[in-house]
């Protein structure tokens, strides 16, 4: 990729100019939907400050304890909950290698052929189409669906037996048959996970998919164009960086990120903002970028630090802070703004809009200035944020984590723990009563071992009583341990599927526990489909249509799906290698051979066992180059050579010993010598 293969420079983006214009009416709308969206987002921050105290074992103001409850034991089952399904939902992710991103072609392709095959067999030119079907550019158009135009730019590759090309798959043993609308799939496919690996979405994708189990929701943005250094050194040993502009994937906690409140998925939303916090550095960056305001962040910076903690910020801080901070706040503005507004700052808005309509637009805003505000870039429209809940809310935007799930059975389990825990330490020890009359006044009355009491002489009677109190920490316990089982039943989550022990019944046996497991990942399968329906899935959409519009390849164009695998994964690695070979077995019958895709079969056998097809699979070019080397391997004639008899074997020789080498023999018959059947000799008469 060129440094400048993505440019968002068109006719359809248009930037502000530093022109002394009053842009206080943009500012004024893109705060006045921020505050309405964090205004609807109050009850859910208040929520996801509670999943956060019981991820950490911190008690909220609102826990009032009694006097006489001396412990303040927190038990932080919560967060064991909620890093094993982080930890599930990771592992079935990246089970099978790479961003859980898929490209494939649809049932049925458009403009590019599903498969095309050439006889190596027959001599060029036996099987050349019309000549429309290849038709030279000034010679006729080729009709819809053609070879040539369904093979796009892979045409070339093939030109040394494109005269042999038939559309669809071959009819002999000898053909070759290649899936064009495959291989450009699986060539976008690899361009986008190296795109993905270059800008560290593996990471961000961890990140959102903590977010999800602890908060409900799980938040991704992408893709953006951005520039990328590379270290490099030239032939002085000089350090001369490259640069690179590559597309990125970043994670946007759900703290910063402010949806459109009437909205219960990214399907419908309107608008959203994401709060930024930056620094003097960041926002220096911003002038690198494309279509933004040197002059605006010039004068911001100049106007100081105006970023203010967030109450939620404060709750979450393990220390006290100053309110001080050098910091600047910088909003995001993602979604529609009137046409008339944007005419009268100077953006190019097309002519076939009234000033009633709306223009998707990308604005950033700091210190009551614009820093951009630009028609938005991306075709077809989009808003570049993909947000996937844990369980689905269908009255709000953000979902149910783990967290909230089990937060009365975590108040239920601190609940009982303390109560044991006090009891434990009151019937521990003893509770003394002393009669002072029969003692000498002026004693200390101290209890230590060895402690010595003077008693009055002659008082009658016992001056010390040790009262014990019952032990009933193990009837507390109980309840703490049904309790913990709620909190499996909540959460869908049971204990064993993350390594706890001492399992009854079912779970004592490999294949009990092994039913159990594959029971407790009904769950997990759920959220993983919530992801790749709502994060992955649209994402990948988003990235091929960033290619298709920044970065255009003909060789990858085509009619192509993307779709996510996540839970694909759900099913290992060599179970389906398995039944990939199992497969394989069936259609070895030469009955069946003639409907399997038998190259596609060897594709997906070297992917399940995490080797990389096209290294160890061959291409469409190379697969053509080896059929014509194979062919000239052949020995002259109709076929293979007919099998010759070693020296000195006979045709007639029943043994088959060849004067003492292996020959083919023949089978004696009745009579002969060495026939071995039973002739009817020896009968009793």
């Amino acid at each position: 990729m060129e440094e400048n293969d993505l440019n968002y420079e068109n006719d359809e983006v248009e930037s502000l100019e530093d022109d002394g214009k009053d842009y206080d009416d943009a500012v004024a709308f893109v705060r006045e939907r921020f505050e309405r969206a964090k205004n609807k987002k109050l009850s859910d921050e208040e929520r996801f400050i509670r999943c956060y105290r019981n991820f950490r074992g911190i008690y909220g103001v609102d826990n009032q304890f009694s006097e006489n409850e001396k412990s303040r034991v927190f038990v932080k089952v919560t967060k064991t909950k909620v890093l094993a399904a982080y930890g599930q939902i990771t592992e079935v992710l990246f089970g099978n290698g790479g961003f859980p991103i898929s490209v494939d072609q649809t049932k049925l392709p458009d403009g590019i052929s599903d498969t095309v095959s050439f006889n190596p067999q027959e001599p060029a030119g036996a099987s050349k189409p019309p000549a429309p079907m290849f038709g030279t550019k000034d010679g006729p158009k080729l009709p819809p669906g053609a070879t040539a135009i369904s093979l796009g730019g892979m045409a070339s590759k093939l030109d040394p037996v494109k005269d042999r090309l038939k559309e669809g798959p071959g009819t002999t043993p000898t053909a070759v048959t290649f899936h064009p609308a495959h291989v450009a799939a699986k060539k976008m496919e690899k361009k986008i996970q190296d795109q993905l690996e270059e800008s560290g979405a593996s990471k961000h994708l961890r990140s959102s998919a903590f977010e999800c189990s602890l908060f409900g929701t799980g938040i991704l943005k992408g893709p953006m164009a951005l520039d990328k250094e590379y270290p490099s050194w030239d032939e002085e040993g000089k350090y001369a960086p490259l640069k690179k502009v590559v597309p990125t994937v970043s994670h946007v906690s759900v703290w910063n990120f402010y949806p459109d409140p009437d909205a219960a998925n990214m399907d419908q939303v309107e608008y959203c903002v994401e709060r930024h916090k930056m620094s003097r550095k960041d926002l220096r960056d911003l002038r690198n970028r494309p279509f933004f305001r040197e002059e605006a962040i010039n004068n911001a910076i100049d106007m100081g630090p105006n970023y203010i903690r967030e109450f939620w910020e404060n709750v979450m801080e393990d220390a006290s802070t100053s309110a001080d901070i050098e910091r600047w706040e910088v909003l995001e503005y993602w979604g529609y703004m009137s046409a008339e507004l944007l005419r009268e700052k100077g953006v190019k808005v097309s002519k076939d809009l009234d000033n009633d309509d709306i223009v998707n637009v990308n604005a950033w805003v700091c210190n009551n200035d614009v820093l951009r505000l630009v028609v938005n870039p991306f075709q077809p429209s989009r808003i570049p944020y993909y947000a996937a809940p844990y369980e689905m809310n269908p009255y709000s935007f953000f979902g149910i984590g783990i967290a909230e799930n089990m937060e009365d059975t975590q108040i239920l389990m601190n609940g009982f723990m303390r109560m044991a825990v006090d009891n434990g330490a009151l019937s521990g020890n003893l509770v003394f009563e002393i009669d002072e009359t029969n003692l000498v006044p002026g004693q200390d009355l101290d209890i230590y071992p060895g402690k010595v009491f003077r008693r009055q002489s002659g008082a009658p009677g016992q001056a010390l009583f040790g009262t014990e109190f019952p032990n009933v920490s193990q009837q507390n316990m109980m309840l703490f341990d049904k309790a913990r089982v709620l909190a499996d039943e909540s959460t869908g989550l049971p204990s064993y599927s993350y390594g706890q022990t001492g399992i009854q019944g079912v779970g004592r046996t490999a294949s009990g526990i092994s039913m159990l497991m594959n029971a407790a990942n009904g769950s997990i399968r759920t959220v993983v489909k919530n992801l790749d329906d709502y994060l992955l899935g649209p994402l990948g959409k988003a990235i091929f249509a960033f290619n298709m519009q920044f970065d255009f390849d003909k060789e990858i164009k085509g009619d192509l799906e993307v779709s996510a695998r996540g839970t694909e994964s759900l099913m290992a690695g060599e179970v389906r290698s398995q039944r990939l070979m199992q497969f394989l077995g069936v259609v070895s019958n030469p009955i069946l051979a003639p409907f399997a895709k038998l190259d596609a079969i060897v594709r997906e056998i070297a992917s399940s066992l995490d080797l990389d097809a096209d290294k160890v699979t061959n291409s469409m070019a190379d697969a053509a180059v080896q059929a014509e080397i194979l062919k000239k391997m052949q020995p002259e004639g109709t076929g293979a050579a007919a099998p010759t008899l070693p020296p000195g074997t006979q045709a007639t020789d029943t043994q088959g010993s060849g004067g003492g080498m292996m020959g083919t023999g023949s089978v004696p018959s009745p009579g002969m010598q060495g026939f071995s059947a039973n002739t009817g000799e020896g009968k009793p008469q």
